[in-house]
């Protein structure tokens, strides 16, 4: 059985996809859902799924605090759901290709630190681009740097608002990012 850990910052639609997706799993379990806000909405996801919760602060993450407490839940990959904070080196060598993150754009474009959420819709909906996505990557020591797993595209009309096209990304996010998790963690069995 291989046990998950779910970090966010935000409302947790990707988060509660992605348990409501394991519930039940014969092989995959998420043991912890853990936040840097909170009152991030992704905690009270956690709760509905009678899944543990952890508040992560700074000092915690960058002391290995956060880190001695995964190991010692017996986590094996971590999945970022809208987690906005860099993962410390440590926790990335600790987990290595074990750290999954999805970004709301097709990777390398609009990427990078504090391209997030509505800035990168804003961002993609001002170049003028045709089209945009999903890209579920590894996380290494770099913001939207590490391997890509997949991507997943959606076309967008000239002049299209940032609001639809988070609309459209929304929905591959929901669609695509649990099944890609699982099968990222079943090709590690």
């Amino acid at each position: 059985m291989k046990r998950l850990a779910i970090f966010g910052s935000g409302t947790g639609s990707n988060a509660r996809a992605i348990l409501e997706h394991f519930q039940n799993h014969k092989e995959v379990e998420i043991v912890l859902v853990a936040s840097n806000k909170e009152e991030a909405g992704i905690l009270n996801h956690a709760l509905d799924f009678g899944v543990e919760t952890l508040l992560l602060t700074k000092s915690d993450l960058h002391s290995g605090a956060s880190l001695r407490y995964l190991k010692a839940k017996g986590v094996n990959f971590i999945i970022l759901a809208g987690y906005l904070w860099l993962i410390p080196e440590e926790m990335i060598e600790a987990f290595p290709n074990r750290i999954i993150n999805i970004h709301p754009a097709l990777l390398p474009n609009f990427g990078g630190k504090g391209m997030y959420g509505k800035h990168v819709h804003r961002a993609v909906s001002e170049s003028g681009a045709d089209k945009t996505g999903i890209t579920i990557h590894f996380v290494n020591k770099e913001y939207d740097k590490g391997e890509v797993i997949a991507q997943y595209s959606v076309e967008i009309e000239p002049g299209e608002s940032p609001e639809t096209i988070e609309e459209k990304v929304r929905k591959l996010e929901l669609k695509h990012y649990p099944n890609c998790i699982g099968n990222t963690v079943k090709a590690s069995l």
